[in-house]
């Protein structure tokens, strides 16, 4: 059912039966060590190339993710998601190996989201089972993006670590005791000019805004209702931007946060924080997951962001345009 310009509530109970994480070396010294479902002992994981380990990644959290609830790949009626790399190489490699339709997204660091509102509008319709996955890998962005890692760049104080972490969730109409996916606000592409691609969280803090805002209008909901509206990847200062525009018209987002502020401690020293279409998946499979099954959290509003921006448009000057999805997870009493 469609609720004002942007937002869609689901007919239909679609239950996540099962979620699965995988964070790197670095990240499994973060804020989430004990959440983590597993941990790759290095950033090449007895691979021959970073971007081979990421392929590994994703195709690891699925097969894991399904064998926790004991469902064969081949009764998945949809695979899809997506990751940071030129023509989505490591979601895309990894599905050969699953005999499931598959379906290849990229919203950049906000394709979590994405997988999130199109799998549970499926599994609303006839689908039965849907698999959602992303993942991003701290190297293999690098050289796409700014400069291999042996020119050992100097990284800016605006900047973010990209996560190397995967997660995976299993969308199903079987019922249980699980959180629901109950409906989501699909953001817009807001562009506020920003160029500077370190910069990310600023440069996604508009879409972030505007998509929450969306949500609370359509819905007439106001944040209290959520015990946490939780962002993708902002960062700290894309986070502290978000609150500010968000009160700037009359929301005061007192119960925000974000997952690529949360995913290191402070002594690690990862500048703004995590970034990467892994972050949001991997921080939401391992620990907002798990609190939404011992019901800590009962309802969250969990809004997945991207920097819409490829290595050639930064080099060309283009401004960064950012994107948002809302997503509304709950339990029930």
């Amino acid at each position: 059912m469609k609720v004002g310009n942007q937002t869609y509530l689901l007919d239909n109970n679609v239950y996540i039966q099962s979620a699965y994480s995988l964070a790197g070396p670095y990240e499994a010294k973060g804020n989430f060590r004990e959440y983590y479902d597993a941990v790759m002992e290095d950033d090449e994981w007895k691979c021959k190339s970073h971007e081979m380990a990421e392929i590994q990644m994703q195709r690891f959290v699925i097969g894991e993710c399904l064998s926790r609830v004991n469902v064969n790949p081949m009764d998945c009626d949809a695979l899809m998601g997506g990751d940071l790399i030129n023509q989505i190489v490591p979601t895309s490699f990894s599905a050969r190996d699953f005999r499931t339709p598959f379906m290849g997204l990229y919203n950049a660091c906000a394709t979590f989201g994405e997988a999130l509102a199109i799998g549970s509008t499926l599994v609303n319709g006839d689908f039965e089972k849907v698999v959602c996955c992303t993942s991003s890998h701290y190297a293999t962005a690098e050289r796409q993006y700014r400069y291999p890692l042996e020119l050992g760049t100097q990284p800016t104080p605006e900047s973010q670590w990209t996560v190397t972490g995967s997660g995976a969730v299993l969308l199903s109409k079987k019922p249980g005791d699980y959180p629901m996916v109950k409906g989501y606000t699909i953001g817009r592409v807001i562009d506020f000019g920003l160029s500077d691609p370190n910069n990310m969280g600023g440069a996604m803090a508009p879409a972030a805004s505007n998509t929450i805002i969306s949500h609370f209008r359509d819905t007439g909901r106001s944040p209290d209702y959520y015990d946490m509206i939780i962002t993708g990847d902002l960062g700290r200062f894309g986070r502290e931007t978000l609150h500010y525009l968000c009160k700037k018209e009359g929301y005061d987002l007192d119960n925000l946060n974000d997952c690529g502020s949360l995913v290191y401690s402070d002594k690690q020293k990862p500048g703004q924080g995590g970034s990467g279409a892994g972050c949001c998946s991997l921080v939401f499979a391992a620990y907002l997951y798990k609190k939404l099954l011992d019901k800590s959290l009962k309802k969250i509003l969990f809004v997945p962001t991207g920097a819409m921006l490829s290595k050639d448009s930064a080099l060309q000057g283009e401004s960064i345009p950012g994107i948002a999805h809302a997503v509304i997870i709950e339990r029930e009493d």
